[in-house]
């Protein structure tokens, strides 16, 4: 119940947007008709779920009602509940499985004040704390002090970090990491990136230098890029998304500052427009503070 108490103070901001709105237009045992269905598409739009989102629920609850399969009021909440956990997704995609005969290898990417390198650490923190040997590979060579930064959380955590002097270049440094990852052992290689270059166009070309770089030495890796989004910054998470996912082939996110400014509905609009789950969620600012998404859980969280 901690979780769940927390995810739902992250999601406060969503839940009491969303639910104010539906509360003034389901009076109890009111039929469904034309114009309900415009006042409940008006509350969609104004709630926190983007305007992606609502227009893909009122076209959910238009052919419902057409068929007849919602007929009042009370069928709404229930219907809209499925509708949001068919969207949100989650089951197998929604987890990282790790590779049984050598490192698995995750590249992290993500735009600078997202909370990447917290993130990072949370996700070492996560595979430690399952007794698996972590390696990290600081590849933010750019951003002063991202490199520091990541040393201390490596300390706090245990794992080993491999590293370069600031503006070395990052693919090389992604080189030595998975080097050392192959050598030692390790089970998880975890790839910090950098969030801003002079360009976008430099950003996304140095990202898919780096994934070259890696898989030249494990020809499948990395297993799995994981885009940090900052859950408060909503529409632009989404924008965001699109433009990772096109540079470096994200597979899944990493939600980070659920701290009740969040705005839950982006998560389901990146999941309706990108199609890449979300993986894990952060919940805090210490590095234990980590969790893997449940669908269930997160709309739950919404919606009450």
């Amino acid at each position: 119940m901690a979780l769940f108490s927390k995810l739902k103070a992250g999601l406060k901001k969503t839940r009491d947007k969303f639910s104010t709105g539906m509360k003034s237009i389901l009076t109890i045992g009111r039929n469904l008709d034309d114009e309900l269905l415009e006042e409940l598409e008006e509350k969609l739009h104004t709630s926190d779920m983007g305007p992606t989102t609502a227009m893909a629920l009122m076209e959910r609850v238009t052919k419902a009602y057409k068929a007849r399969e919602i007929k009042t009021t009370d069928d709404v909440m229930p219907f809209l509940k499925s509708s949001l956990l068919d969207m949100v997704g989650g089951g197998d995609d929604a987890s990282i499985t790790l590779r049984p005969d050598g490192p698995t290898v995750i590249l992290v990417v993500g735009v600078n004040g997202a909370g990447k390198t917290t993130s990072i650490a949370k996700l070492a923190h996560h595979f430690a704390a399952q007794g698996k040997k972590v390696i990290l590979g600081a590849g933010d060579t750019f951003r002063a002090a991202a490199v520091e930064q990541l040393t201390v959380w490596a300390g706090r955590i245990g794992c080993e970090i491999v590293k370069h002097g600031q503006d070395a270049d990052p693919a090389a440094v992604a080189f030595d990491a998975v080097e050392a990852a192959v050598a030692r052992k390790a089970d998880v290689l975890i790839i910090d990136t950098a969030g801003r270059l002079h360009t976008q166009a430099n950003l996304m070309a140095e990202l898919e230098k780096i994934k070259r770089v890696i898989g030249k030495r494990i020809p499948d890796a990395p297993h799995e890029v994981i885009l940090v989004l900052d859950a408060t910054v909503g529409q632009n998470a989404i924008n965001q998304a699109m433009l990772f996912n096109q540079a470096a082939g994200v597979t899944g996110l990493f939600l980070a500052k659920l701290d009740g400014t969040a705005k839950g509905g982006a998560v389901i609009g990146i999941r309706n427009e990108v199609d890449v789950p979300v993986k894990f969620v952060g919940l805090g600012e210490t590095s234990e503070d980590i969790e893997p998404f449940d669908a269930d859980q997160f709309v739950a969280a919404i919606l009450e």
